[in-house]
């Protein structure tokens, strides 16, 4: 099986290598990786001590970021080294003021892993989520290198977990411990005899908490509020602003709007403002200092960055990519205390599910769900008023997993 693996590997280099030559995400890939060694070597210092983190990619990134910053404040001594599998992680994190060294991960090869390894020495490495590079994974045990997996997530249609797993069920037994986000997947690593394990929680509700600590005003964003009610929209795409544009096309609801796409390319804002033309309508950027932009009705955020702060501001939210992709992060509009709504493809996401059962979550099939949750939630005021409770219980309710996770690994020391 390792022959297989191994070659997949090798083949998937091999096509986005090819996709490189006409796609911007791939080239970003490849480029990332050119001379990587040599860069890391470059970098690095003698007889440091290393924590590696590594993380798929932003979402990833986020959910390992608490513990970086505790560690990063609680064990001086100790250097980050952190690596990202995607370019939608690596260029948006690439300067992230915690980490003391930061690159992509080199291909899952057996010759990169043995290289990297013998580089870094790290002491302790965590791997985030569902990161499962057996190479990496293989040569950390051979070298007796504690190695752990935060905010751990496990699904029955894994292969670990297919009668053919075998193989991938045996490499599991290479991590030193496994923190988890639910008792759903302590169970499956149960029934495969894997019992180096606790259920932590998920230690993104420890990130969005400190965003609300720590929360910035920002001046742009309460000048277009204007003390109205603002439906705040994350992380969108197109068959989400569909239905935000049929809702206020038809609608005399008397609330602003603020977007902030998913795609911040220019052709997409020019969609946006193309389709929402009959609106007063004006574009982050396009404010100055001092300029007035209480009249207009849509704000469009064609910058990145700002997203958690400005759902401060919103009366409601609505989170894009559940009509495709699956959704993005509910956490941090959730955090603020008000309802959050978002689509369909929500399932494999626990906080969509939770929050849609314990109220403040509102998933919906299509526009005329919207429309109907919407009206609910504009014209009841004790149907708001619970649901916004609850929503940024349910945030309280969860925090702690970082903590959880530090102690145990750093116990006694």
């Amino acid at each position: 099986m390792r022959f297989f693996y191994n070659l997949f590997i090798w083949t998937y280099g091999f096509i986005i290598g090819f996709v490189s030559l006409f796609n911007h995400k791939a080239s970003l890939w490849v480029n990332g990786r050119k001379q990587i060694f040599k860069k890391i070597e470059d970098s690095l210092k003698p007889n440091e001590k290393i924590i590696w983190f590594h993380c798929a990619s932003l979402g990833e990134f986020e959910q390992g970021r608490p513990l970086i910053e505790k560690i990063k404040r609680k064990k001086t001594d100790y250097k980050i080294f952190l690596t990202f599998f995607s370019p939608s992680g690596y260029e948006i994190r690439k300067d992230y003021e915690f980490a003391d060294y930061i690159f992509y991960l080199p291909s899952d090869t057996p010759s990169n892993a043995k290289k990297l390894i013998k580089l870094l020495k790290p002491e302790i490495v965590f791997f985030v989520k569902y990161e499962f590079w057996f190479n990496y994974i293989s040569q950390l045990k051979k070298n007796n290198i504690a190695l752990y997996l935060v905010s751990g997530v496990f699904r029955k249609e894994q292969y670990f977990f297919k009668p053919w797993g075998g193989w991938f069920r045996k490499q599991l037994r290479n991590f030193t411990f496994f923190f988890l986000q639910d008792e759903s997947s302590a169970q499956l690593l149960n029934q495969i005899g894997i019992e180096n394990q606790l259920v932590s929680g998920d230690s993104r509700f420890d990130r969005v908490s400190e965003i609300l600590d720590n929360k910035t005003e920002l001046p742009i964003i309460d000048n277009f509020s204007n003390g109205k009610h603002v439906l705040c929209v994350g992380s969108s795409w197109p068959p989400d602003e569909e239905i935000i544009l049929k809702y206020f096309s038809k609608e005399k609801v008397g609330i602003k709007l603020i977007i902030a796409p998913h795609d911040i390319g220019k052709k997409h804002i020019e969609e946006i403002k193309n389709k929402f033309r009959d609106f007063k309508t004006i574009l982050y950027s396009e404010v100055v200092d001092g300029k007035e932009i209480k009249d207009n009705d849509i704000l469009i955020i064609d910058s990145i960055g700002l997203l958690n702060m400005i759902y401060q501001y919103a009366h409601i939210a609505y989170i894009g990519g559940g009509f495709g992709v699956g959704i993005h992060n509910l956490l941090e509009p959730a955090v603020y205390s008000i309802p959050v709504l978002y689509g369909p493809a929500h399932k494999h996401f626990r906080e969509a599910v939770e929050m849609s059962q314990h109220k403040g979550g509102f998933p919906i099939e299509n526009a005329e769900d919207f429309k109907e949750t919407m009206s609910q939630l504009l014209s009841n005021k004790s149907f708001y008023n619970e649901n916004a409770l609850s929503a940024g219980n349910y945030i309280k309710s969860n925090t702690g997993a970082t903590k959880i996770i530090f102690e145990k690994v750093f116990q006694g020391s």
